[in-house]
C-alpha cells in the first residue's frame, strides 16, 4: 500500500539540531574519543564566459586543522585536468578491459579548446606566497609554516579554468543540450584523516571530501538559470523562478545576473546552468522546497514525466528521512544535466530523456545518495560499497514501496549480478580501491551488487527489524562524520546484540563466497554440508511425509546469538565443522535452505534436495 509519511514537529527540531552541527561536528563524538576531522570554510567568485566556458575564480579557503598533526604540506584536487589526452584517466580508459562506453577514447581525441582544466595562478598562506606544482590532478603545496593541531590558517588563491565538453560527470554540451554541468569544477582541498592525506589521480570514480560551509558568487549571462547546490541569497536579484513574487525583482544592468550562494555543513558544492531550463519548487508540508530543473525542449512525453516526478520525489524525500533519518536542509534540486545520475550535496544531476520508471528510478537512487555518502560521508575511494551499495539497498526497498511493485525480494537483481561474477571468476575484494579494480565490471558488481547485499543479507543474519533499527543509529551516530566500515558494523552489533567480526571480515575482505548444500537425507536425520568458505548462520525448511512443514534456525556459533525467530532453534554449527546433523524426529520427504533467498549462496542447486526412497 502506498503511504505519504510527513515528518513531525519532533523531527523538525532534529533538522534544526543537525543544522547546528557546523559548530560541534569537528570536536570528539561519542562513539571514540580519539575521532577528529578536518573544518574548511570557502569563500569564492566566479566569473564565466558563457562563449567560450572558460571561468576565473578567486578562492579564500579558511582551513582548520582538528588533527592531532602538524601539516608542513596541503594538497588541493584539480578534478579538471583530468579531461585532456595523456591524463591517467585518458590512459586508465584506453587500457582498461571494458572502458566505460561514455568515456572510451575521447579524451585522447580533445582539441585545446575542448579539454578541461584549472590553472592555479596563485597561491598565498596567511597573505604570504608559497610554492606549490601542479601534478596532474593533484596541487601539491609546500607550507611556508606548518600548520600545527588547533591551529587555522587562510589561504586565498586566483585560478583560471576550462569546462571541458560533456564527458563524465561534469561538463558542457551533453548530449542533452544542457549547456553547463558544472561539479568538481574548483580547487578542491584534499581530505587528511587518521588514514592520513587522500590524494588519488582521479580516474573518475569517487570522492572523499573535507566538511565545510561553502560562500560562492557566479556571475553569469543574465539568460541562464542555476540550481545546485546551497541556498540562494539574492533571488530579487536573479528572478528565474526563485523570486517572491510579491516583491519587485531588483536585476541589475548590464549582460550578467550575479548569483549568491550559501551552503551550510555540506562536503561539495555543485552547479548547472542552462538558458532553456525550467524551473519548479514543489513545497512539502515539513517546508522543505524541492527544486526541479529540466529543458523545456524535451518531448511533451519528458516534459510530462518531469512533472509527474515531482510528487514522487516528496514521496522519497519522506521515506529515506523515515527510514534511515531526517533530512536536514531545507532544500533538494534534481536538475537535467551530467551523463546518467551523479550525487551531489543537497542536489543531483540526471538525464532527463527517460520513461518515468527510469526517470524516477535514478532519482530515487541518487537522492539516496544524500544520506549513504552525503550526510554518512563515508571515504568512497576507498570503500565504494558503503555508498552504492547502502544507496542500492534504500532505494531499491524505496521503489518497491512507493511504486507498489510488491517484489518479494527487490534486491534479486543484485543477487543476480553477484552470482555471475563469481561464476565466471571477475569477483574481487571489497577491500580494493575503486581506481584499482581490473574491470568496470568487478568494481560496479563490488560497488553496487555486493554492497547492496552486505545490507540485504544482514536482514537473513540478524533479522530485518534489527537491520532497520541498525540504519537509523547508523544515522544517529555518524551523520556529518566520515564512518567507517566497522561503525557500521557497530551499529548492528549494537541493535542485536550478535557478533559481526566474521561477517565484516568475510563479505568486505575476502571474495570467500557461501555454498550450503544438503549432503542426505536418512529417515528423520538430515546432513548439512559447508562447501563454501564462508559460514553462515542456515534456515532449513523441512517437509515431512505426512505433509507437514517446520522450519529450524541454526545459528552460527560465532555470532554469540540468534537473529528473532518463530523457528526452531537447533544447537549452533561451529564455523570449521563441514557438516551438520540434525534429526527431525519424523520421516522427512523434502528439505530446503533458506526460502527467503536472501543468503547470497552461489550454487542454489544443491539448496533443496527430496529424500530417497
Amino acid at each position: 500500500m502506498k503511504k505519504t509519511l510527513f515528518l513531525s514537529l519532533s523531527m523538525l527540531v532534529m533538522i534544526a539540531c543537525a543544522q547546528t552541527k557546523e559548530k560541534t561536528y569537528t570536536q570528539k563524538n561519542t562513539q571514540n574519543s580519539n575521532y577528529w576531522q578536518q573544518h574548511v570554510d570557502y569563500t569564492m567568485d566566479i566569473d564565466m564566459d558563457v562563449t567560450n566556458y572558460q571561468y576565473k575564480g578567486t578562492q579564500k579557503l579558511i582551513y582548520t586543522n582538528n588533527s592531532p598533526d602538524e601539516l608542513t604540506k596541503v594538497f588541493y584536487h584539480l578534478y579538471f585536468n583530468a579531461f585532456q589526452p595523456g591524463s591517467q584517466m585518458d590512459v586508465r580508459s584506453l587500457t582498461i578491459k571494458d572502458p566505460d562506453p561514455r568515456v572510451g577514447d575521447r579524451i585522447s581525441k580533445l582539441k585545446p579548446d575542448e579539454i578541461g582544466y584549472i590553472k592555479v595562478n596563485s597561491l598565498k598562506q596567511n597573505g604570504v606566497a608559497i610554492n606549490y606544482k601542479t601534478v596532474g590532478t593533484i596541487l601539491e603545496v609546500t607550507l611556508n609554516k606548518p600548520i600545527k593541531s588547533g591551529e587555522t590558517v587562510t589561504f586565498d588563491m586566483l585560478f583560471d579554468a576550462q569546462v571541458p565538453i560533456q564527458i563524465r560527470r561534469s561538463g558542457r554540451n551533453s548530449s542533452e543540450n544542457v549547456v553547463l554541468s558544472i561539479a568538481q569544477w574548483y580547487p578542491k582541498m584534499a581530505e587528511y584523516d587518521f588514514e592520513g592525506w587522500h590524494t588519488p589521480p582521479y580516474i573518475a570514480r569517487e570522492f572523499h571530501g573535507v566538511w565545510g560551509n561553502f560562500d560562492i558568487t557566479i556571475h553569469i549571462d543574465k539568460n541562464y538559470t542555476i540550481g545546485g547546490t546551497g541556498y540562494l541569497q539574492n533571488p530579487q536579484e536573479v528572478g528565474h523562478g526563485f523570486e517572491d513574487k510579491t516583491k519587485p525583482l531588483n536585476l541589475p544592468k548590464g549582460n550578467k545576473l550575479k548569483w549568491h550562494f550559501k551552503a551550510p555543513n555540506v562536503h561539495d558544492f555543485m552547479w548547472a546552468a542552462d538558458p532553456e531550463y525550467i524551473h519548479d519548487i514543489l513545497t512539502m508540508k515539513n517546508g522543505i522546497d524541492l527544486h526541479f530543473f529540466y529543458k523545456k525542449t524535451l518531448d511533451e512525453k519528458f516534459l510530462k514525466n518531469w512533472k509527474d516526478l515531482q510528487s514522487k520525489t516528496a514521496e522519497l524525500m519522506n521515506y529515506y528521512s523515515t527510514h534511515v533519518g531526517p533530512y536536514p536542509y531545507k532544500q533538494y534540486s534534481v536538475i537535467q544535466g551530467g551523463d546518467g545520475g551523479m550525487e551531489y550535496a543537497m542536489a543531483t544531476l540526471i538525464t532527463g530523456q527517460r520513461n518515468f520508471g527510469s526517470l524516477f528510478g535514478v532519482t530515487a537512487h541518487e537522492m539516496a545518495h544524500t544520506w549513504f555518502q552525503f550526510l554518512l560521508a563515508t571515504n568512497e575511494s576507498l570503500h565504494p560499497w558503503m555508498d552504492e551499495g547502502f544507496t542500492s539497498y534504500i532505494s531499491n526497498k524505496s521503489e518497491n514501496d512507493i511504486l507498489n511493485e510488491g517484489k518479494a525480494n527487490p534486491h534479486s537483481g543484485s543477487y543476480n549480478g553477484y552470482r555471475t561474477i563469481v561464476s565466471r571468476g571477475y569477483e574481487e575484494s571489497l577491500t580494493t580501491h575503486a581506481d584499482r579494480y581490473q574491470t568496470n565490471w568487478a568494481y560496479g558488481t563490488a560497488s553496487y551488487s555486493k554492497g547492496n547485499i552486505f545490507l540485504s543479507q544482514l536482514e537473513y543474519v540478524i533479522g530485518a527489524e534489527n537491520v532497520a533499527k541498525g540504519i537509523k543509529k547508523y544515522f544517529t551516530d555518524f551523520s556529518f562524520k566520515h564512518p567507517t566500515p566497522n561503525d557500521i558494523k557497530r551499529s548492528m552489533e549494537k541493535v542485536s546484540g550478535i557478533h559481526l567480526d566474521w561477517y565484516l571480515n568475510e563479505w568486505t575482505q575476502t571474495t570467500h563466497a557461501i555454498d550450503y548444500g544438503i549432503k542426505n537425507i536418512v529417515g528423520s536425520k538430515i546432513t548439512l554440508e559447508r562447501i563454501g568458505q564462508m559460514p553462515m548462520p542456515i534456515d532449513v525448511e523441512v517437509i515431512y511425509t505426512d505433509g507437514s512443514k517446520e522450519i529450524f534456525y541454526i545459528p552460527l556459533e560465532m555470532m554469540r546469538g540468534e537473529k528473532p525467530t518463530t523457528a526452531k532453534l537447533l544447537e549452533d554449527w561451529a564455523w570449521a565443522n563441514p557438516t551438520y546433523i540434525f534429526d527431525t524426529g519424523k520421516t522427512v520427504q523434502s528439505v530446503s535452505i533458506d526460502k527467503s533467498g536472501l543468503m547470497a549462496d552461489v550454487n542454489l542447486e544443491n539448496n533443496s534436495s527430496q529424500a530417497t526412497r
